[in-house]
């Protein structure tokens, strides 16, 4: 197909040669016209009329548009899609050019570079990140262009996945060839955009003089970076140029970069993430967010207090003093309930003042979203007071050192704009009376019409003499005179015919087409004066960038520590006691939010100690019996206290854990081809090669998905590895009973089960946690109240006994499992039985005995040669 043809054409062809890789949307008149492979791709994907244009050659062009006011819907489903869009504009007025109409890319939107509130997700950041690979290092830099945030991330390779999925990022730039890019590499970002840059844009030498001239320092140590920090500084080289592709004005509101290095924070893997569900529920559903830990703890009133929410529960801190810190300011909230409420009161309501400032400083925010930004500084004064009231010291004493309240920029703000202004200038008046006395002219020149139309309506009457003469006005025809034809032969000389009408006549005078002129003009003049005025005031406000965004992150800080509070008071949280110890003690836990789905006197709240001495327990129960909510609650509170919550207990103390492991339930992979138990095995090697011993590891039903001899033996070795070689902490809820003998064999292991107690055929399901192991899983009458019939639990109980009274499931001994060696081969394990294999001499001799007809001497007789018989057969 030739692509020559007409000159628009070749102006659309030059344009789209720069931007080959995304979506052009050319803007003609009131439509964004897409051609060719864009216009076939944007019919598929929005359901667009595929027509075509003549080129001015051989064959027509395909064509596909959408209309400029619907451009944003149009735009946010192609966004999502995963597809870049390039926003070509009409950069001169069309009655003024000459020829072809110039236009230019003004934007070039994708998943992460975007602006548009349609586009983001108010509560979670929206991250665009460049990762690098060096040696076993990682970097990452992360920025949110609609906030400006700006991370810079070093950190393990092994941790990319943990570290990425912290982040959530909605593109990630790689350079050709990297490590990273090679078929396998493990970076949990299915779904997400990629994209490769040139490997010479990952280089840290780029890096330092990128940053450096984003920032106007003569170096980045002026940022804090030193040479142990290139890894991360290479990828911010590969960001900021990406960015200035993608906006032509740059991005000016940019913050300095937050420094993370390992250590900081704790890397939680996609598995704990997920089998903790944290953020996102494994129910699904429409709202994700519920049966969450972040649907219990967020009672943020501000969208930037409800991201920040997010980043710390996925960042639990390593440092005791800054995790004191954050439980200080919360416990001075929970304190002081006055202050608690007047601060949320001041909250509630509030705009997102870090989007909306980045939206000003990118020269993007409109007189509405201004105002707005407006409105929410001008609480900032009164803000400040109540955080005073609450407490000076610590966290909140840090908040209120140096506070900013902006008074003059909102004083700026609010009286420049009138209090509802449009959404875009021209619709409406957007600029306060008494601002500009041009304007003001203009607008009495404006508003002063009805009262002209009036007068001259009355001077044309009463010069005609045709009392029903009427001035009246439209958008097609302007101004005008309308008579009927009754009284056309009175009509003066300049009358001029414009319109005519079934019952007479619209005409138009020399001084009716000059006050016209000069009204219209003035409508004009008024947009043009507006935009100015309008646009001086947005930069302005985008000057103090810097001011806004540390306002901004005040207030999500204080919004966190309130709604930490709130939580706190309401559902009965303590403050844990947070130490650098091995110990782990939790008196009266509680899942925070099970507990929230029943009546809080329904939930049996537990104990659980971990010291070194100790460190290790099995749990046994059966089904039902809340072993896995038991794991949960842990791993929760734990996580809970190290992002500084009070947590769900009636007592806690929390040596602080380096890395939280919970690997809970099954699923598979089969994208990737993985069964669910090569997912389990898989997740089980990623914690056994991580696993400190300032970790802690919770563990549920490892080794489920295969033979029954071959689970107990991986599971077995799993805690002995756990127990030996990581020394970390453990929780191993188990249906696998043989595991209850490790703890005669390993010094740090203990045995608690989930209690249970039995009436007849029934079992209640205490939930309450005891010493001792289980001696039963209970498993067939779970399954006789998810309604199995009754035929089939009649037969399975018989199976049960067979199973039971022969010793078939027992033919892995505890002994044989203490004595195997550490490198016995396959050939050397004992054969797995069969379900119905050969009984043991022992039970053929009790099958054949009739005890109703044996007397005591000859029972004891018997019992005596059966016992002999037994250790015969073991010995030999």
């Amino acid at each position: 197909m030739s692509r020559e043809g007409t000159p628009l054409m070749q102006q659309y062809q030059q344009i789209k040669s720069r931007h080959a890789n995304a979506i052009l949307m050319f803007r003609m008149g009131d439509f964004y016209e897409m051609f060719y492979d864009d216009a076939e791709v944007a019919s598929k994907e929005l359901g667009l009329t595929l027509t075509s244009r003549n080129n001015g050659g051989a064959s027509d062009v395909p064509l596909a548009g959408v209309p400029v006011k619907a451009v944003t819907e149009y735009l946010r489903r192609l966004v999502q899609k995963g597809y870049r869009v390039a926003i070509c504009e009409q950069v001169e007025d069309p009655r003024q050019a000459k020829g072809i109409v110039r236009r230019e890319v003004v934007e070039t939107v994708t998943p992460g570079a975007a602006f548009a509130d349609d586009l983001l997700d108010g509560e979670r950041h929206n991250y665009l990140c460049a990762i690098r690979a060096e040696g076993t290092s990682l970097g990452i830099a992360a920025v949110d262009v609609s906030t400006g945030a700006f991370r810079l991330v070093v950190g393990d390779l092994r941790d990319a996945a943990a570290l990425l999925g912290r982040l959530s990022p909605r593109e990630v730039l790689v350079a050709r060839g990297d490590v990273l890019t090679a078929p396998g590499a493990a970076l949990g970002i299915d779904g997400v955009l990629l994209t490769e840059r040139d490997p010479w844009e990952f280089d840290a030498h780029v890096g330092r003089e990128e940053l450096a001239r984003q920032f106007g320092l003569h170096s980045v140590e002026g940022l804090g970076l030193d040479r142990a920090h290139d890894v991360a500084v290479a990828t911010s080289g590969a960001v900021i140029r990406y960015l200035r592709e993608l906006q032509p004005g740059g991005v000016p509101h940019l913050m300095r970069p937050n420094v993370e290095v390992m250590g900081d924070a704790m890397p939680l893997d996609e598995m704990t993430r997920r089998n903790l569900e944290l953020v996102e529920s494994l129910r699904g559903g429409m709202d994700e967010r519920a049966g969450t830990l972040v649907g219990v703890l967020d009672r943020t009133s501000t969208p930037m207090g409800a991201r920040l929410l997010r980043e710390w529960l996925l960042a639990p801190l390593l440092s005791v003093p800054r995790i004191e810190q954050r439980l200080d300011a919360v416990a001075a909230l929970v304190t002081n309930p006055i202050a608690r409420m007047e601060i949320a009161e001041l909250l509630d309501g509030m705009r997102d003042i870090e989007r909306l400032a980045a939206k000003t400083a990118a020269s993007r925010v409109n007189p509405r979203e201004l105002r707005h930004l407006g409105s929410s500084l001008g609480r900032l004064g009164h803000l400040q007071e109540a955080v005073a009231r609450a407490g000076h010291d610590g966290l909140l004493g840090s908040l209120l050192d140096g506070w900013d309240a902006c008074d003059d920029i909102a004083a700026d703000i609010l009286a420049h704009l009138v209090e509802r202004p449009p959404a875009a200038l021209g619709d409406e008046d957007s600029i306060s009376s008494g601002i500009d006395v041009s304007l003001d002219e203009l607008r009495s020149l404006r508003d002063g019409g009805k009262d002209a139309i009036a007068g001259i309506q009355a001077s044309e009457r009463e010069r005609t003499g045709i009392a029903s003469l009427k001035v009246g006005y439209n958008r097609v025809f302007g101004y005008f005179i309308e008579v009927s034809n009754a009284n056309r032969h009175l009509i003066p000389r300049d009358y001029q015919r414009r319109q005519t009408l079934t019952g007479g006549e619209r005409y138009v005078t020399p001084a009716l087409k000059e006050y016209e002129e000069r009204v219209l003009g003035a409508t004009e003049r008024i947009e043009q004066r507006e935009r100015e005025l309008f646009d001086a005031l947005r930069q302005r406000v985008g000057r103090s960038i810097g001011r806004l965004q540390a306002a901004a992150a005040r207030v999500a800080t204080l919004d966190v520590l309130a709604s930490f509070a709130h939580v706190a008071g309401t559902e009965a949280y303590v403050r844990p006691q947070v130490d650098d110890s091995f110990d782990l003690d939790i008196a009266g836990g509680r899942h925070p939010v099970v507990e929230r789905m029943m009546a809080r006197d329904r939930f049996i709240p537990n104990d659980i100690v971990l010291r070194r001495d100790a460190r290790m327990i099995i749990l046994t129960g059966p089904n039902m019996a809340g072993k896995s909510t038991v794991l949960r609650q842990v791993g929760l509170i734990v996580l809970m206290a190290q992002a500084g919550s009070f947590v769900p207990a009636a007592h806690a103390r929390i040596g602080v854990v380096d890395r939280l492991f919970t690997r809970v339930g099954a699923s598979d992979n089969l994208v990737r081809g993985q069964s669910t138990f090569m997912v389990e095995m898989s997740e089980t090697s990623a914690i056994l090669h991580q696993a400190s011993d300032r970790s802690l590891v919770l563990l549920d039903e490892i080794g489920r998905g295969t033979s029954t001899y071959d689970g107990v033996s991986i599971a077995w070795a799993v805690s002995e590895h756990l127990h030996n070689t990581a020394g970390c902490k453990t929780v191993f809820a188990t249906h696998y009973h043989e595991l209850t003998q490790l703890a005669d064999e390993l010094p740090a292991v203990r045995n608690f089960n989930v209690a249970v107690r039995e009436s007849g055929e029934d079992v209640v399901f205490l939930h309450r946690l005891q010493p001792g192991g289980a001696d039963r899983s209970y498993g067939i009458e779970v399954g006789r109240l998810a309604g199995l019939p009754a035929s089939v639990i009649h037969r399975a109980r018989a199976v049960l006994r067979l199973l039971e009274g022969e010793q078939l499931v027992a033919a892995l001994s505890g002994r044989a499992l203490r004595t195997a060696p550490a490198d016995m081969t396959s050939t050397e394990q004992p054969a797995q039985l069969g379900l119905f294999s050969e009984a043991h001499p022992v039970v053929d001799r009790l099958r054949s005995l009739d005890t109703n007809r044996m007397t005591p001497m000859e029972a004891l007789a018997t019992l005596d040669e059966l016992a002999r018989t037994a250790r015969q057969s073991e010995a030999s």
